[in-house]
């Protein structure tokens, strides 16, 4: 079936306002590896997840699913990373952050986004996947500065 082109030289649109979720594709036995970093290191809490054909957990964070890990892969160890690139997360404190990646031995690099009040922090899962996570510097209370 042949494209029809941009929606938008169309007169359409899709509205999209945020990332609803994210799947990490994994082999059975790197569940429980990334269940503990994403609950535990990075502080998601495991919540309902309906009855699906494949193992896997679903990851919360404000009351939303925004983290599916899915036992969907055979075993590889050529493999880095799942099946996407990074993910990217909203996120707030980003000093306690600093402070809990330290605790957790996980090594990470930030940078301000330039032209914008974001501050990037990035890191690794344990499979190697990228992990972006996004802190709106109006909403931080940052050492040294005033508190809003």
């Amino acid at each position: 079936m042949p494209r029809r082109g941009p929606i938008r030289e169309r007169g359409m649109s899709i509205d999209v306002s945020a990332i609803h979720h994210v799947t990490i594709g994994c082999a059975r036995e790197d569940l429980p590896v990334l269940l503990a970093f994403y609950a535990g290191t990075l502080g998601l809490q495991e919540g309902y997840r309906p009855a699906l054909r494949h193992p896997g957990h679903w990851l919360y964070a404000g009351g939303h699913a925004v983290l599916h890990l899915n036992a969907l892969l055979p075993r590889s160890p050529a493999r880095q990373g799942g099946v996407v690139d990074h993910i990217a997360l909203k996120a707030r404190g980003l000093a306690a952050t600093r402070e809990a990646l330290a605790a957790a031995e996980v090594a990470f690099s930030e940078t301000p986004l330039k032209g914008t009040r974001l501050h990037q922090v990035f890191l690794q899962d344990p499979l190697g996947l990228k992990v972006e996570l996004n802190f709106d510097l109006d909403l931080e209370i940052l050492p040294g500065a005033p508190a809003v």
